[in-house]
């Protein structure tokens, strides 16, 4: 099998030069399992930290995401790319493109300002009118709906003015001055220090759009218009957690890792069409470390187990799905085989893993009875590799 490879460049400490080839056995082989080879690149881009594929053309799209920017590729050969039209701004550190079921859209999502960006798709597949969805709102702060550290400030704040009120002139000066603090600009600083950072779109059945905020710890949902993209209901996710990748399940439900907490968390929508979250598991049964981050999720074939990768401890989380599919259960933690499990794939009874520091691919087998990834099977260097996409 052929997969593109997404990779960091020089302007964001890499050593790629753009989108490369991976070859996983031989080209036609309909399995991932045999020796893998980095084949080169087949097209020059400037950290194309994200790549995505038109479901009707030979179009990549790349999230450049030190420019802010999609840049479309057409194909042009067995292994080359050529740019489609220019790149299309959409906002600080774009680092994800999702491209609708039908082709006429995408949506970029930008971890440094927290844009969510819906960009037309002409007919052959070139992207243009970028239109910014609205702004996300810290749910878990001043202004947000879910009770947390900002809303107890303000909290604070009110019941301080409420006690001086009542206390009067002579016992004012006893209660303390939670106001003066929030009118010193706390609730700024702590907004500040909570920025948003979209992080992934995903098309869902029947027209849905979901998208992560790691930032504000959000699952919003959305629906296209002929203005872009109009907002619905959102879900709020434990302050903290760090909501980075969603994963649809055949049963309806969506998994959605959390980079910080290291988590997966199932929603499910009610006959209403209301989301809410229905379970969720750590990673691991023990815990992960201090300091690690979670990364991309991913489905084995069969729906049963759900597969994190965990960097800084540099492991693979396995997860089992049990009930409708509200039910998680942690089962391993194993050797990732590369350093910093950036993303993976499952093809069949493979998982391919992309190991951004150490500059390489592995593959490992997964027991088919248990789930879990075994020991690693072939591995070759790879520049900074990011992002796996299978070729079509």
């Amino acid at each position: 099998m052929r997969f593109w490879l997404g990779g960091y460049t020089a302007d964001m400490d890499g050593v790629a030069s753009g989108i490369g080839m991976l070859h996983a056995g031989a080209p036609d082989d309909g399995s991932a399992g045999g020796p893998l080879s980095f084949a080169g690149e087949v097209a020059r881009a400037d950290s194309p930290s994200w790549v995505a594929a038109h479901p009707m053309r030979d179009v990549v799209y790349a999230a450049l995401e030190a420019r802010g920017a999609v840049q479309a590729f057409r194909r042009t050969g067995e292994a080359s790319f050529v740019p489609l039209g220019e790149a299309v701004p959409a906002g600080e550190a774009t680092c994800h493109v999702a491209v609708a079921p039908d082709g006429g859209s995408l949506i970029a999502s930008c971890w440094g300002d927290g844009r969510v960006v819906r960009m037309s798709l002409d007919a052959a597949g070139r992207p243009s009118s970028p239109v910014i969805a609205a702004a996300a709102v810290d749910p878990h702060g001043p202004d947000g709906d879910a009770a947390g550290a900002g809303s107890a400030d303000l909290d604070l704040a009110a019941a301080a003015r409420a006690l001086r009120d009542a206390a009067g002139p002579e016992y004012a000066h006893l209660v303390p001055d939670h106001d003066a603090a929030a009118a010193d600009g706390d609730a700024e600083a702590a907004a500040s220090a909570r920025p948003s950072r979209a992080h992934q779109a995903t098309f869902l059945p029947g027209g849905l759009i979901v998208t992560t905020d790691l930032g504000h710890d959000l699952v919003r949902f959305w629906r296209a218009g002929p203005a872009g993209l109009r907002p619905g209901q959102q879900v709020a996710l434990p302050k903290g957690s760090g909501p980075r990748h969603v994963v649809v399940h055949p049963s309806g439900h969506l998994y959605v890792v959390t980079e910080f907490s290291c988590e997966v968390f199932a929603l499910a929508a009610s006959a209403d069409g209301t989301w809410r979250v229905v379970g969720g598991t750590a990673l691991g049964a023990g815990g992960v470390l201090p300091g690690d981050s979670a990364a991309e999720l991913a489905a084995s074939r069969d729906g049963e187990f759900l597969y994190a990768g965990v960097r800084g401890s540099n492991t693979l989380a396995t997860v089992r799905v049990r009930g409708a599919g509200e039910t998680l259960s942690p089962v391993a933690l194993v050797d990732a085989g590369v350093d910093w499990p950036r993303h993976h794939v499952v093809v069949r009874d493979t998982l391919l893993v992309a190991g951004q520091r150490s500059d390489e691919v592995a593959s490992l087998t997964l027991d088919l009875r248990t789930g879990v990834p075994g020991r690693v099977r072939h591995r070759t260097p790879a520049p900074s590799p990011t992002c796996l996409l299978p070729a079509s």
